[in-house]
């Protein structure tokens, strides 16, 4: 589960938003707390004098409107009720349960998600303190909640390979079927709350996606001079339908001043992904000696990254835009390295196919014995073993010792009487 906090000057804004959401059949109003009577039984008015009533208790707080989302995983089946109870505790838990709230289940995503309208003035006047209220409050709250509900952890889950927002009806629209306004604001807050983006180049290669375009207006027109943006519906060739909508005009007000604030902040919190984007490109080209466009597009398609190639009227590719919509961040090429510009990519495409043989697996292969050798082994060996002789019994033999020969022993001459008459003389 992800909990949003987000705080408002705007408590109207924040109801128009859901019910219109709820009148398109887009929504639901699943929960109504701190209302007096059949909530279901009440109009736009009569809700929102509930908060206005409280918000007049104390005019000098004019951040006074919060606006809650809590979104699911996909695997996380979750009927009515159970969204009802699980609302209830968050409240509870982040010391608004007092609070007058209304809680909406939008149904115009892929995955389950409610939002949550209140406001921060209690009832003796006083304001709620929201400071830090993510990390102190509403984290811990989430960690509980997953637990106790059994629900898919938002720390450390897979994104979806599959996009949440759902583009624009085009055929709908056109017809009067889906009012542009209300199209383009959904799809345009969904992009700038869950996207990471630092220019509007590359906030219009995501929201195209979604059949939806930024436009500053003409090089000398008055809206570009003042700064102005306006949004427009899109059709299959990026030609802009219907009647544009003022930045001005939708809920959030998404301005060309507001989402430079935006471009900022996503500078940051985008590196991380910069490295798992490049090992994502690089693991196609690896698996194909020659590759074409359409096959590299569609290769990084499979990874849910979307390739957008920027062309002139005379056809000439000179940019490249790379969307990875599971880690929901968006990068230019030359953003990535020199390796992963639009020239550099182009001079790396080729115009035939031809993917290389994967090699066999290590478990794959028959295993062999300890004291087996393999046929690429025995190959190397290319000496004749050697042939058995008796050389060493040979040089043994040539340098034993021979033995000594045995000479006559000499006689010992006896002495005269003579001799030793005079040796005893001498003594």
């Amino acid at each position: 589960m992800v909990a949003r906090f987000v705080n408002g000057k705007s408590i109207r804004g924040m109801l128009h938003y859901n019910e219109n959401k709820v009148a398109a059949g887009e929504a639901s109003l699943l929960l109504a707390s701190g209302f007096a009577g059949d909530i279901g039984q009440f109009n736009l008015q009569q809700k929102l004098q509930r908060f206005e009533y409280l918000t007049m208790l104390n005019t000098r707080v004019k951040t006074n409107a919060v606006h809650i989302t809590l979104n699911f995983d996909e695997r996380d089946k979750l009927n009515n009720e159970q969204l009802q109870q699980i609302s209830i505790s968050y409240m509870e838990r982040i010391g608004f349960g007092d609070q007058p709230y209304l809680v909406y289940k939008h149904t115009d995503a892929a995955h389950t998600h409610v939002h949550i309208a209140t406001i921060n003035i209690k009832q003796d006047g006083n304001r709620v303190d929201t400071h830090a209220i993510g990390w102190k409050l509403s984290e811990p709250a989430r960690i509980e909640l997953e637990k106790e509900y059994n629900l898919v952890q938002a720390k450390g889950r897979k994104n979806s390979d599959t996009l949440t927002i759902k583009p624009a009806n085009i055929e709908k629209a056109i017809y009067g079927k889906t009012p542009t306004k209300r199209a383009i604001t959904n799809i345009v807050n969904a992009v700038i709350r869950t996207y990471k983006f630092t220019s509007l180049a590359e906030f219009n290669a995501i929201l195209k996606q979604f059949n939806v375009t930024a436009d500053r207006g003409g090089e000398n027109t008055l809206m570009r001079k003042k700064g102005g943006l306006i949004y427009s519906l899109t059709n299959n060739k990026g030609e802009q339908v219907g009647i544009p909508i003022k930045a001005s005009a939708i809920y959030n007000k998404p301005t060309l001043a507001n989402l430079q604030a935006a471009f900022d902040k996503n500078m940051e919190k985008r590196k991380q992904y910069k490295e798992p984007l490049k090992e994502a490109i690089e693991k196609v080209f690896k698996q194909y000696s020659t590759i074409t466009k359409n096959t590299f597009i569609g290769e990084l398609q499979k990874q849910n990254i979307h390739v957008a190639l920027r062309s002139n009227d005379q056809d000439y590719t000179y940019g490249i835009t790379y969307i990875d919509n599971q880690n929901k961040t968006v990068f230019n090429g030359s953003d990535l390295g020199k390796a992963y510009s639009a020239k550099a990519i182009l001079q790396r495409l080729s115009t035939t196919d031809k993917r290389l043989k994967s090699e066999l697996k290590i478990e794959n292969q028959p295993r062999l014995r300890r004291n087996q050798q393999s046929a690429k082994q025995q190959a190397l060996i290319y000496l004749k073993p050697p042939q058995q002789t008796n050389y060493l019994s040979l040089a043994l033999a040539k340098y034993q010792p021979e033995a000594a020969p045995i000479q006559p022993r000499k006689k010992k001459k006896r002495k005269s009487k003579d001799q030793e008459q005079d040796q005893g003389l001498d003594l």
